[in-house]
């Protein structure tokens, strides 16, 4: 099966657009505690971080296929461990943990793979 280079132009894009929404989804659990308004807020607000750091990541990298492959890369095996034993001192469950690294940190890394694919998709339809 042959893909053309824009479906792995958009693929990685989406990818990475799909995963800032799904992190950004848990920031709602702020809401669900019977704390004040106020802490609520700053709790929402602190959970929102790492979402719009990758978001103005996304907006960097989107020419830039190449930094944006080995960014995301670095960011999806960087932070696996951090999350994975944040997660674990939290409930002591290795599956849970590892469920957490799958849905969040790998994507992640996925993104980074496709960026390169497609950068280098590009580069070799250049040359011909």
């Amino acid at each position: 099966m042959k893909y053309s280079p824009k479906f792995f132009y958009w693929l990685p894009r989406i990818l990475c657009i799909l995963s800032i929404l799904f992190i950004s989804s848990s920031a709602f659990d702020a809401f669900t505690t019977e704390e004040g308004f106020m802490v609520q807020i700053g709790e929402f607000t602190l959970q929102l971080i790492l979402p719009i750091i990758l978001l103005l990541l996304l907006i960097f990298t989107w020419k830039k296929e190449l930094l944006g492959g080995i960014i995301f890369m670095i960011l999806g095996l960087g932070f696996s461990p951090y999350v994975f034993k944040t997660n674990y001192n939290m409930d002591h469950s290795l599956w849970r943990s590892l469920g957490t690294i799958i849905t969040i940190t790998i994507p992640l890394f996925i993104v980074g793979v496709l960026f390169l694919v497609s950068y280098f998709k590009r580069k070799k339809k250049a040359e011909e």
